[in-house]
């Protein structure tokens, strides 16, 4: 056994008491109450305080007031420019129309005489215009003090369609509006029939192809002033281009569209120098093979 636990062996350990007389005495509060006013900060410090407060916002309160003024000034002349009747609509000048009376387009326009020259939405404007169907497209502008100028371009009929309905059309075979024949549309005109309604729902684009292919054929039928003139266009349903002549309505049957039509042409110019008057008034149709030297000719039985 070592010596620490040799002399440890003859003391007995110490308990701490089961009690404590341990108090402990609350201090007194040397602090000397005082008034609520004296616990307030100083004047100078409250001042000091208030000085930095100002001296940041003054920046942002002046940037206020003039933004303030400025809006107040755009406003009160937006306000004037709108309502003066220093602007005050006297003329409204249409350019470009032809079919379209300026009247009537006068009507539709939602500018009237009178109407401040800047209260007018120049876009909605042309966008009521170009809801008219001969309207291709329409421009405004306006022309201080007292002037609206409308520019318009309008459709140019080429021809009438045969589309489940008559349309007509413009150079680039589409059809753009109904044709009215009791009030004088298309007269004159050709019309191209033979078309399907349908197929042009399904692709607008292919079936205007077809009918400006036939309107260019029909040009170039043109081209010659010995030829006859010619009232209808048929396509058939594999392009095969048929002209139907005004006069004893003759079917000459061309074909395809195509390189070789322009040689068929001369064909039929050789064959129709050769008939006689009689010949042609008798004349039913006139067909162009694809071979230049072949030429049938249909002749109604003579009476």
């Amino acid at each position: 056994m070592d010596r620490s636990q040799r002399a440890g062996a003859g003391k007995t350990r110490s308990r701490p008491p089961s009690t404590s007389r341990l108090t402990v005495k609350a201090r007194p509060n040397r602090r000397k109450p005082g008034t609520l006013w004296s616990r307030l900060p100083k004047p100078a410090a409250i001042g000091s305080v208030c000085g930095r407060v100002l001296r940041r916002s003054v920046p942002a309160l002046v940037g206020a007031s003039v933004l303030a003024a400025v809006g107040g000034t755009a406003w009160a002349g937006y306000r004037f420019v709108t309502t003066s009747e220093r602007f005050a609509i006297t003329t409204i000048e249409i350019n470009g129309n032809h079919v379209l009376s300026d009247e009537q387009i006068t009507a539709a326009l939602p500018a009237r005489i009178g109407d401040n020259v800047f209260s007018i939405d120049l876009d909605n404007l042309v966008g009521d215009l170009r809801g008219n169907p001969w309207v291709a497209r329409a421009e405004a502008r306006r022309v201080l003090p007292h002037t609206i100028v409308v520019d318009i371009r309008e459709h140019v009929p080429s021809a009438i369609a045969q589309l489940g309905g008559l349309y007509l059309v413009d150079e680039q075979g589409h059809p753009f509006k109904r044709a009215e024949l009791g009030g004088g549309d298309g007269a004159g005109l050709p019309i191209v029939t033979g078309l399907d309604r349908a197929s042009y729902v399904a692709n607008p684009d292919a079936v205007a192809g077809q009918i400006r292919g036939a309107l260019d054929a029909l040009d170039a039928w043109r081209s010659s002033s010995e030829r006859p003139s010619v009232g209808e266009v048929h396509l058939d349903s594999h392009g095969a281009l048929t002209l139907v002549t005004y006069e004893h309505a003759i079917s000459i049957q061309l074909g395809a569209i195509d390189s070789g039509l322009a040689g068929r042409m001369q064909t039929f110019d050789a064959t129709w120098a050769e008939l006689s008057d009689p010949e042609r008034t008798r004349t039913r149709a006139i067909h162009l093979d694809a071979r230049s030297d072949q030429v049938t000719v249909a002749f109604a039985k003579a009476q």
